[in-house]
C-alpha cells in the first residue's frame, strides 16, 4: 500500500525517481525499493519526500484503497502519457478523500446520483435531445434562466466534480470516471469558465444519454447538443435571438456568453441547430472567427472560471458536528495542522476566501 501511494504521489508531482531521490537525500534505487514495498523510509526521509511531493505524511498510510473505474478522457491525440498519469493520480487522490469523508458520516448529506426517466426513452434524432435537456432542467428545478454554477448543480445531485490543478495547457479536454457508484467529472482549473461549463455539461450528457441513442447517432455530437441545450435552453435562445436571423452580431454573442456562460462559438452552433440561422451563415461566422483567430481564444473578457467548495464545506460541517477531528479535517484538506488552525479562525496568511 505504501509503495503504491508513493508511486501515485510521484506521478502527480511529475517527478522521476531520480528527481525525488535528490530531494529526499537517498538513491534512486532506494526510491524504487520504496515503491515496490521492499523497504520503508526512515521518518526523516518520509518528511523530505512528503515535502517534495506536496502531501502530508498521513497520505501514505490511508487504510482504504479506492479504484477509478471506467476512465474516459476527452483528450487530444497529442496528450502525453505522463500528463494523463499526473491527472489520474491527482483525481484519484481527490476522489479518495471524498470517499473517505463520506464514509465518516453516519448519513452523508449528499444524495446518490440516479439516472432519471424521460418522456423519450430512445433517441432517433439529435433534435430530441432538446426535450431531454429541458426535462432534466425541470426535474432539477433550474427553469430556463442562466445557471450560476454548474458545479454546484452537479454536486447537489451526487456527481463529484474534481478541478485539477495539473497544468494541462491545451492538451486535455476533460475526463469522466467513477468510484463505486459515484460518477466523477474532471475539469482543469486552467480553463476559462465557459470551457469548464461546456465540458461539465458534455460529460453530464454522457451520463444522461447512455443507452438511449440510436446506433446511427454519434455520441460525442449528441453530448455536444445536450451541453448546449442544458446551458442555454431553447426557449431562452429564441427569446434572445428571435425566430429567424440573417446574421448574428459579435457583440451580441459576447453579451449572451457573459449571461449564460456558453462560448460565442457554441452559441452559433445553438442558433444553427435550432434553425435560427441557416448552415451557410453558420459557416460564414465560423470562417469570420477563424480569420481573426477567435476560435482558440474568443475576444473580450473570459467568462469567470467555476470553483468547488462543497468538499471543504462538508469537512467543516463534519468538524462542527463532531463527526471528524481537527487532525482528520486537516488531513482531508491536505493541510498542516497549523495552517488548518489559521483557516478555521479566518486569520493569517493561510486563509483564502476564494478556495
Amino acid at each position: 500500500m505504501f509503495g503504491e501511494r508513493l508511486k501515485r504521489a510521484r506521478s502527480a508531482a511529475g517527478l522521476s525517481m531520480k528527481e525525488l531521490s535528490l530531494q529526499a537525500g537517498v538513491s534512486a534505487n532506494m526510491i524504487k525499493k520504496y515503491e515496490h514495498d521492499e523497504s520503508m523510509p526512515s521518518s526523516g526521509v518520509l518528511i523530505k519526500m512528503s515535502r517534495a511531493l506536496g502531501v502530508r505524511n498521513e497520505y501514505f498510510f490511508r487504510p482504504t484503497k479506492y479504484e477509478l473505474k471506467g476512465i474516459e478522457y476527452r483528450k487530444r491525440s497529442s496528450t502525453p502519457t505522463k500528463m494523463l498519469n499526473r491527472i489520474k493520480a491527482d483525481v484519484l487522490d481527490q476522489a479518495e478523500r471524498w470517499m473517505e469523508l463520506s464514509n465518516l458520516w453516519p448519513n452523508f448529506p449528499v444524495p446518490e446520483f440516479t439516472k432519471l426517466s424521460f418522456s423519450i426513452s430512445h433517441i432517433d434524432e439529435y433534435a430530441q435531445i432538446e426535450v431531454i435537456a429541458n426535462e432534466l432542467r425541470g426535474v432539477w428545478e433550474l427553469g430556463s434562466q442562466p445557471i450560476a454554477s454548474i458545479i454546484d448543480v452537479l454536486e447537489c445531485h451526487g456527481i463529484i466534480v474534481i478541478v485539477t490543478d495539473v497544468d494541462t495547457t491545451e492538451k486535455f479536454d476533460g475526463c469522466q470516471a467513477s468510484v463505486g457508484n459515484t460518477p466523477i467529472i474532471v475539469i482543469s482549473s486552467k480553463w476559462s469558465g465557459d470551457r469548464q461549463r461546456f465540458t461539465l455539461a458534455h460529460e453530464l450528457g454522457h451520463l444522461i444519454l447512455h443507452g438511449m441513442l440510436n446506433a446511427s447517432l454519434d455520441e460525442e455530437k449528441a453530448c455536444n447538443r445536450f451541453a448546449g441545450a442544458f446551458i442555454f435552453p431553447e426557449t431562452s435562445v429564441r427569446q434572445a435571438l428571435g425566430v429567424s436571423r440573417r446574421n448574428l452580431e459579435v457583440q451580441e454573442l459576447y453579451l449572451l456568453k457573459m449571461d449564460f456562460g456558453l462560448s460565442m462559438m457554441a452559441t452559433i452552433y445553438r442558433a444553427a441547430d435550432l434553425a435560427i440561422i441557416n448552415d451557410t451563415k453558420r459557416k460564414e461566422l465560423f470562417m469570420f472567427f477563424s480569420m481573426r483567430k477567435w476560435r482558440s481564444q474568443e475576444p473580450g473578457e473570459p467568462y469567470p472560471a467555476e470553483t468547488t467548495s462543497l468538499f471543504k464545506q462538508l469537512v467543516f460541517r463534519g468538524l462542527g458536528e463532531n463527526i471528524i477531528s481537527e487532525s482528520k479535517a486537516a488531513e482531508l484538506l491536505g493541510m498542516s495542522l497549523v495552517s488548518f488552525h489559521n483557516m478555521r479562525k479566518l486569520v493569517g496568511p493561510d486563509v483564502n476566501f476564494n478556495q
